[in-house]
């Protein structure tokens, strides 16, 4: 007897149906075909030990399998229910008559119970647009799953509870989840806040800037100068998800297996801080069956890469496209798969190997030449897509010591949002831009226009600070962005000689 049982697998941060198409006749054998990795391929044992535990068994015979369509590769332990339940149903150890309206996915354990999979919230979205009556997946993914309205969410513990719904109907109920509720009552829930800094006041406007405009960071600093803790507080002041980033957002982490919301859904900008010996391919994505890397998990979000001189160049170099694309292409020889990825970098290192930058009571020094090498290992083009460089100093202890709370996030944030309100407006007849990060050449002529003292102001600035040819740009767009925290429909001096101090690196003998 063939039975056909509807279930999905992930390409990207998308899915797409597959049937699990279960023949069962006369003869011996079990035949798994339709490309399956180890993991499919390994169900048999899964699946053999759940149904004797839950007083089933697979039957004597010729057992054929094929997940269609044959030519794409599945991979996971996804496949297990719908594999189980199309034996019982080909077997006739059941009758599911309702079979047909349902997609199906969980992975076995040997006593029966189901455990979690990747991806329940783009394969919920897939199950809708086919037009399935509902969804029937492990427990633990019901949350995410039920983000999708107009789809029912079943989430089953046991297999013997999707059997018993499957033939009479009874014993598993629609989840249900009120999303904009859920969605608004944790949005502007933060972690950490600006408030708990002490001192710092130059490193905070440099980010608060940076927030406003999306511009990537770079700070440099002794150890214990606080840059980890100010990146840490950014997303606080970044302007609140969108339910549409929010549910892209939760695509990504749910594809990677790393959703961690208890709620189904990511309300907060992720926060995503790798170590310095990652690979290039944990960092983009990759692998032989492709997963997004750290930038795509920091999509909608920030990317922190802290001591950034220690990351291999070759990690870093990688960098390059994102930041300009933000999106990632993985190329393999049979397929293309393509994930989002637009983040703000924030990066942060010590001006020298010691980790002390001209500080005469240090015990350790480094000199010039050491210190040139140390930066040479950021490469000029990365540093082209780095528009603030802000210098970041040891707090000293009169302001340690002080009790008084600093400026909230939450005041910061406010200024953010009206910044980006106006960058939304004049960038509407742009669809691919959104903030003044993003603007090109030709858009900085048109949006930065500045007056002459201006122009004269930042040419002997490029000529006494020996500024590079790249910070030009950049301090136009930094400046763009500090008038429209100050609701300044052009650009002023002062709007300009603060966006020169943000250029750090581009100094001639900046080391010394």
């Amino acid at each position: 007897m063939l039975v056909k049982v509807h279930s999905a697998a992930l390409y990207g941060i998308e899915a797409f149906p597959v049937t699990v198409e279960v023949n069962v006749d006369r003869g011996v054998g079990y035949h798994l075909v339709g490309l399956p990795d180890k993991a499919v391929t390994e169900s048999n044992f899964r699946i053999s030990a759940a149904l004797d535990n839950s007083g089933y068994k697979i039957p004597g015979k010729k057992i054929i399998i094929n997940l269609a369509p044959a030519d794409l590769r599945k991979e996971g332990s996804a496949y297990d229910l719908p594999i189980a339940v199309g034996i019982l149903a080909a077997s006739e150890q059941i009758k599911a008559p309702r079979l047909d309206d349902y997609l199906i996915l969980g992975e076995l354990s040997l006593d029966g119970s189901l455990q979690p999979v990747k991806g329940a919230l783009p394969i919920a979205l897939k199950a809708k647009e086919e037009g399935y009556k509902g969804l029937i997946i492990p427990r633990a993914n019901r949350n995410e799953a039920a983000i999708v309205d107009g789809l029912d969410v079943y989430g089953a513990s046991h297999i013997s509870e999707v059997i018993t719904f499957l033939q009479e109907g009874k014993g598993l109920e629609p989840h249900r989840l009120d999303l904009e509720r859920l969605f608004y009552d944790n949005l502007d829930r933060l972690e950490y806040d600006f408030a708990e800094v002490r001192g710092q006041e130059t490193v905070k406007r440099a980010l608060e800037i940076a927030a406003a405009g999306g511009h990537n960071v770079l700070m440099i600093g002794p150890p214990g100068s606080g840059k980890t803790m100010l990146a840490k507080r950014l997303p606080g002041i970044l302007p609140p998800m969108t339910l549409e980033e929010a549910l892209e957002t939760t695509k990504i982490h749910s594809v990677a297996g790393v959703l961690k919301s208890e709620h189904g859904i990511i309300t907060r900008r992720p926060f995503r801080s790798p170590h310095h010996t990652i690979s290039d391919v944990a960092l983009v994505g990759g692998g032989s069956y492709p997963q997004p890397g750290e930038i795509s998990l920091a999509h909608n979000g920030v990317l922190f890469l802290d001591e950034l001189p220690e990351f291999k160049r070759s990690v870093l170099e990688v960098l390059r496209q994102p930041l300009e694309d933000r999106q990632v292409t993985i190329s393999r020889a049979k397929f293309t798969v393509t994930y989002p990825a637009s983040f703000m970098l924030v990066a942060s290192m010590n001006p020298s190997p010691s980790g002390y930058f001209n500080d005469p009571n240090s015990p350790l020094r480094s000199t010039p030449a050491e210190m040139q090498r140390y930066l040479s290992k950021i490469s000029g083009p990365l540093l082209d897509r780095i528009d603030i460089h802000i210098e970041v100093e040891p707090v000293p202890f009169e302001k340690l010591s002080d009790s008084r709370p600093g400026e909230s996030s939450a005041t910061i944030r406010e200024r953010v949002i009206k910044a980006r309100e106006i960058q939304t407006r004049r960038f509407k007849e742009h669809p691919r831009v959104h903030y003044n990060a993003q603007m090109s050449s030709k858009l900085i002529r048109r949006y930065c226009a500045i007056d002459g003292s201006s122009m004269q102001l930042l040419k002997n600035a490029m000529e006494k600070l020996n500024l590079s040819a790249r910070a030009y740009d950049r301090i136009l767009k930094v400046a763009r962005t500090i008038a429209d925290l100050e609701g300044s429909e052009h650009i002023r001096s002062p709007h300009i000689a603060e966006a020169i101090q943000y250029r750090s690196l581009d100094r001639a003998n900046w080391f010394g």
